[in-house]
């Protein structure tokens, strides 16, 4: 691809095109937040322009995220999720490893497989969230309740967004596979009319509590009697109960997260490779130092900043060059 771009150029460089393509970049040069570098296969300069100027890459930011994803774990990885049985408390504890496609239909899955080994009762949910560090809020992100501020979480269920509506003064879920739980129907009080997709707010505890709302309604449809009860914490017992193993692979997981640039998903992968490469809880300086090394690394790139993996940040940087 790069060779026929490449190829692109120069024809349209040398062709009687020649003035309209001079007007062009002039034009172009007379943008003010903007740079330009086109190369050849041997990466020798053919057009510059602001080459060297830092700028702020916004949503560009996710090809950068997508391949760290990708060169590191592959296409076909899937993450996993495991569950726990505490039996001294009757507690099923879930630990969160990140994974950023825990959607309504993976919960009624998970479900489903935990009926079929024998789960009959539950007398609370455990929520072990330590896979991030607490209250951990990306930069970049705002205090509102659009679906692209989602905070990330060890633990989360359809993105950390709530999507509901209300039909003749009720509320109700406006999915379907989603089963309405008492947080989705206290995020009502801001719908007027219609459907309303929010963020479960800046607390993570808020998307946590979500997470095990659904899996408590999911269970019960399989018919497992659960409590009300959550609780917060490590995993107390060794034994694992179940491991679920993501639907989507990592490639499945990489083109939405493209196509729709879903901040969160951009996110959580970048905390899951932090956490991974230090082996401590993912937060925000470890998914600057680990993005900034890492590229330094592999292509020798030299002062740039990146703080996300979503492009959310305004802190970010990256010229041309």
């Amino acid at each position: 691809m790069k060779n026929i771009l490449f190829s692109f150029v120069l024809l349209t460089l040398i062709s009687p095109y020649v003035v309209i393509a001079d007007d062009a970049l002039s034009k172009f040069s007379a943008l003010e937040n903007a740079g330009l570098l086109v190369v050849d296969s041997q990466g020798r300069p053919v057009i510059s322009d602001h080459a060297n100027k830092p700028f702020i890459p916004a949503s560009t930011t996710k090809l950068v995220t997508a391949w760290l994803a990708l060169n590191h774990w592959g296409e076909g990885h899937r993450f996993k999720t495991h569950f726990f049985l505490d039996p001294t408390t009757n507690t099923l504890w879930v630990q969160g490893s990140g994974d950023p496609f825990l959607v309504s239909e993976e919960l009624d899955l998970i479900a489903r497989n935990l009926k079929q080994l024998g789960l009959l009762q539950v007398n609370a949910i455990g929520l072990d969230a330590s896979f991030f560090q607490p209250n951990l809020v990306m930069p970049g992100t705002e205090y509102t309740n659009n679906p692209y501020d989602a905070v990330p979480s060890a633990i989360a269920a359809n993105f950390n967004t709530v999507n509901i509506k209300k039909i003749d003064g009720i509320v109700v879920s406006a999915e379907p596979q989603t089963p309405l739980t008492a947080y989705a129907e206290s995020r009502s009080k801001q719908l007027k009319k219609g459907p309303l997709r929010v963020n479960t707010g800046r607390d993570p505890r808020n998307a946590e509590k979500y997470f095990a709302e659904l899996l408590a309604a999911f269970l019960r449809k399989q018919g497992v009697k659960v409590d009300e009860q959550i609780i917060y914490g490590q995993v107390p017992v060794q034994q694992i109960l179940y491991t679920h193993v993501e639907s989507k692979t990592l490639a499945e997981i990489i083109r939405p997260m493209m196509k729709y640039s879903t901040n969160f998903i951009a996110n959580q992968l970048i905390l899951i490779l932090s956490a991974e490469s230090y082996n401590r809880p993912a937060n925000a300086a470890d998914v600057q130092r680990y993005m900034e090394e890492t590229l330094t690394h592999h292509f020798h790139w030299t002062n740039f900043t990146l703080k996300d993996g979503s492009g959310l940040s305004r802190a970010n940087r990256l010229s041309p060059a």
